[in-house]
């Protein structure tokens, strides 16, 4: 299984705009949960960590229509 690890950057693009790029740090994590900041985050915010098909990921600006998703 792909997991998120402490320290690395990733990044999604939005649905919207292709130009538009979000990129996030993880700054912690536990098995279930995530630390993140960057973007439009300022100080550090905790996400649930979700999987499909063997794959950990998170929607860091909360869950809407066209929300981007952070895959591990």
């Amino acid at each position: 299984m792909k997991k998120f690890e402490v320290g690395k950057n990733y990044s999604a693009r939005s649905i919207c705009d292709h130009n538009c790029l979000f990129t996030f740090e993880v700054l912690k994590r536990t098995e279930k949960s995530i630390w993140i900041i960057g973007g439009q985050i300022k100080k550090p915010t905790r996400k649930k960590i979700s999987v499909y098909a063997g794959i950990e990921h998170i929607s860091p600006l909360g869950n809407y229509s066209m929300s981007p998703i952070l895959r591990a």
